[in-house]
């Protein structure tokens, strides 16, 4: 993964917002991302497509769930940064709010990141 293409794909405030919370949380699904970001399902699809195509993040199947995870390969330099910049960023608005928003989500077991089917 080059800089240019990882600092392209983390420059979107919805995409730096999945990539903060995935990083926290270790895998999320998508219906997770959309409640604690207050998005659109089909925006936050688009915005994950984006960071999977750069190998930022990777997928997981589990029956009809789909959770995104950062990429296995992710060299050690992007680690560090984004460790760094979750840090930085948690205590500021929107981010503190999406963390705030996803431990309030019904229908979400607590101590795991799958959503239960309503």
């Amino acid at each position: 993964m080059s800089p240019e293409n990882f600092f392209r794909a983390l420059s979107d405030e919805t995409r730096l917002r999945c990539v903060a919370l995935i990083q926290q949380y270790e895998e999320l699904c998508v219906c997770e991302l959309s409640y604690a970001l207050n998005l659109a399902q089909p925006k936050i699809s688009r915005h994950l497509a984006i960071l999977k195509a750069a190998k930022i993040l990777q997928i997981r199947r589990d029956g009809q769930w789909i959770f995104y995870s950062l990429h296995a390969e992710i060299p050690s330099w992007f680690q560090k940064v984004l460790e760094e910049t979750v840090a930085g960023i948690q205590k500021c608005s929107p981010f503190c709010n999406d963390k705030e928003n996803l431990a309030l989500m019904p229908n979400r077991p607590h101590g795991t990141t799958r959503c239960v089917r309503n």
